[in-house]
């Protein structure tokens, strides 16, 4: 058994800190929109940080699954991008310091790097553990972005779910979240829905839902204008490539039917609790996505 200090190295000039703020978003795992993504980028772009722990990546990812780049300059190796899967402190706008865990989700360990997660936790007095990426849904973008809470305690959740007791993948963040709450510590995450027809693509307007949700839950003052903007103009591009055309405006509403249905109906609180007799999400997204294709010319932005 790994004692849970053997997975990582802690800086230790340290600030004083009371109970901060740990965020938590890995590559690896669902993340539709890349929501989460967004979030760490534009954080780490408007906030200044540095990194306070690193975990032995070496001993949790499988590099010929994730190969890291190199560069090659004419007879010679030049460069390794070596990945880093590392806590940074960063101070919010009124200058609180909280945390951001960030990197590639471990390929291997997942018990032993949970168990030096929580040790740091305790070592740092974490008062809250935070996690946000996105998920594919069957929901048109012309709707207010929705948002699936889980917590160790249920106090900590404010939204309703869409879902009902459903097996999933798992995930590190999830295991992580499980053996947080086994230990009594309080953590949070949300999921937020993103238009499955967009997954693939970057949608804002996700990461701008996943800010909100963490500034609610945590009180963390944070920036936010910018990714508004990003989704601002995200939502015009998609509205103008919709508008006039006749077949995807047809499954935009269809779409907007199941989401009011579904979202106006107070008595169903799980999204899947009953079928409809109406195409699926996948076959109106289908056709949605084969409109966009035929949008992109080679000057088209992704």
């Amino acid at each position: 058994m790994l004692n849970p200090e053997d997975l990582y190295e802690l800086d230790s000039d340290l600030p004083e800190m009371t109970g901060p703020v740990l965020l938590h978003s890995l590559d690896g795992f669902v993340d539709a929109g890349t929501t989460g993504q967004l979030v760490r980028e534009h954080l780490l772009e408007a906030l200044e940080h540095r990194v306070i722990a690193r975990f032995d990546v070496d001993s949790l990812i499988d590099y010929r699954a994730r190969r890291p780049p190199m560069t090659f300059d004419r007879d010679h190796w030049a460069t390794y991008e070596a990945p880093e899967l590392v806590v940074r402190l960063l101070h919010d706008e009124v200058g609180s310091p909280f945390l951001l865990l960030s990197g590639p989700e471990p390929d291997r360990l997942w018990e032993g790097f949970t168990a030096s997660v929580l040790h740091l936790v305790e070592r740092l007095g974490v008062g809250l553990v935070v996690g946000f990426h996105g998920i594919p849904m069957g929901v048109p973008h012309t709707r207010p972005v929705g948002t699936t809470s889980h917590a160790t305690r249920p106090e900590l959740i404010t939204r309703n779910s869409w879902f009902d007791k459903v097996q999933v993948p798992g995930s590190a963040a999830g295991l992580l979240e499980l053996r947080l709450g086994e230990a009594g510590h309080d953590a949070v995450g949300f999921a937020v829905h993103v238009p499955h027809y967009l997954a693939q693509s970057a949608y804002p307007a996700a990461a701008v839902a996943a800010m909100e949700a963490v500034i609610s839950a945590t009180g963390l003052v944070l920036p936010v204008d910018r990714l508004r903007e990003a989704a601002a103009a995200t939502d015009a591009d998609i509205a103008e490539q919709v508008e006039g055309n006749d077949e995807v405006e047809k499954v935009v509403r269809a779409l907007e039917q199941q989401y009011d249905a579904f979202a106006g109906a107070a008595e169903r609180d799980n999204l899947l609790a009953e079928s409809q007799d109406m195409p699926t999400a996948d076959e109106l997204g289908a056709q949605f996505e084969r409109f966009l294709a035929e949008q992109e010319g080679p000057d088209s932005p992704a």
